[in-house]
């Protein structure tokens, strides 16, 4: 027998614990070098575990939903098993040499100790849900009820509520004849009104504590103004072929609007700089953080230096963010950093909002959808497609001149693309 441990990935320094998602493969079964045995979120990435070495999984020490720390062993793997062989008995849990009866159990009752017996994840959820955990078909280790089984559970319908606290033993002649009312775990009946009970994942919660942040620590101020879009689509529409031919991307408009940002940073440092204590740190570089919506909720990846990059390169790293960000693979380098940042939520309509600054930064721009709208020119009602850009800023160390100035800046830029060539 030759064990391999299988061990925590190293988390980055602000990062102290991770959650362990669901096993991809059970106790037992056969696994390949490198192949993922489970994916480990931390509160900014969701990082692979892959196995160390091939073999039979012989041993799984933390189950799903479990928080570790780096390095901690969370498995083991028998590099000269076969998948199939019996797998060395684990030590017995405490709990169970304790309870373990004086005559010897049947083989197959013996095999089947730890069914109905929930993970301490999954045991949560079945309390959150007034489940019994025999109700639950378990899938991990020795039939062990996993937090995959309860939610696949819970989403189906298929599990028995727990049943009502029994009551209470008689009481004994002579006793107190106050008895404490007993409160059933039953929930509610909701007919069709029915409830879900899910834990924040620890990227949500750490942009939830992070929001709050920001709100109680900047003095949030926002600054709206309107842009005609007109020029931009119309050398958009005119590069777009050629540009695509050459670069093997498509033309959007994020390159314009991260271009017209840089701009007026540069007129403006203090959009670019952030507050530490008593401080002002100006930044001598741009680093754009882009918000991505994605299945485990927004992050911000960084395009770094992004006054260097050209509209090409702006365009694929987002699209390779997007990419990274919809299959879960955005790293901890990836969103690091940031000296301002960028919301599009025009991508999903919406038409106005005051974005919240993204700390340490002290300035971030809200971008809408652009829609036709009747305007006045000379005198003249005319239509023209029009976006609303709201810019929210910390007025600790940003003035509203310069706030102001800085969406004008913006707006100038992208009303006439030329000056972004010219930088003026």
């Amino acid at each position: 027998m030759a064990i391999v441990e299988v061990k925590v990935p190293q988390l980055s320094e602000s990062v102290a614990e991770a959650t362990l998602l669901q096993w991809k493969k059970k106790a037992g079964e056969a696994v390949a070098v490198d192949e993922i045995l489970i994916e480990i979120e931390t509160d900014k990435v969701v990082l692979e575990c892959p196995a160390p070495a091939a073999g039979v999984l012989v041993e799984i020490l933390q189950g799903d939903g479990a928080t570790v720390a780096a390095d901690q062993l969370i498995a083991r793997i028998d590099t000269a098993a076969v998948a199939g062989a019996a797998a060395p008995a684990a030590a017995p849990a405490p709990a169970a040499v304790a309870a373990a009866p004086a005559v010897a159990a049947p083989a197959a009752a013996a095999s089947q100790s730890k069914a109905g017996v929930a993970m301490p994840a999954a045991a949560k959820l079945l309390a959150d849900n007034n489940l019994a955990a025999s109700s639950v078909a378990g899938s991990g280790k020795d039939g062990r009820v996993t937090k995959g089984d309860v939610l696949a559970a819970v989403a189906s319908g298929a599990a028995a509520p727990k049943a009502a606290v029994a009551a209470p033993a008689a009481i004994p002649t002579g006793a107190p004849t106050k008895v404490l009312p007993q409160v059933a775990m039953v929930a509610p009946d909701l007919g069709d009104r029915p409830e879900e009970r899910v834990p924040m994942t620890r990227l949500r919660a750490r942009v939830a504590e992070r929001l709050l942040q920001s709100q109680s620590t900047n003095a949030i101020l926002t600054t709206f103004n309107e842009i005609n879009m007109a020029p931009v689509m119309e050398m958009r529409k005119r590069m777009q072929e050629r540009f695509e031919k050459e670069h093997g991307v498509k033309l959007g408009f994020m390159s314009f609007f991260v271009k017209a940002a840089v701009h007026a940073l540069k007129k403006f440092p203090i959009l670019n700089a952030s507050v530490d204590g008593n401080d002002i740190v100006y930044h001598g570089y741009f680093d754009i953080g882009i918000a991505v919506g994605s299945p485990r909720g927004l992050v911000v990846p960084i395009l770094r230096n992004a006054d260097q990059m050209s509209f090409a390169e702006i365009e694929k790293k987002i699209a390779e963010f997007g990419q990274k960000a919809k299959d879960g693979k955005l790293g901890i380098d990836d969103m690091t950093g940031g000296t301002f940042s960028i919301s599009n939520g025009g991508t999903f309509g919406s038409m106005m909002s005051t974005p919240i600054i993204n700390p340490p930064q002290s300035a971030i721009l809200g971008v809408h959808a652009t829609k036709e709208r009747a305007m006045v020119e000379n005198g003249q009602v005319v239509v023209r497609p029009m976006n609303y850009f709201a810019m929210s800023y910390d007025h600790r160390i940003i003035d509203g001149r310069e706030a102001v100035l800085g969406l004008v800046a913006m707006k100038e830029a992208l009303e006439d693309p030329a000056r972004l060539l010219f930088d003026i």
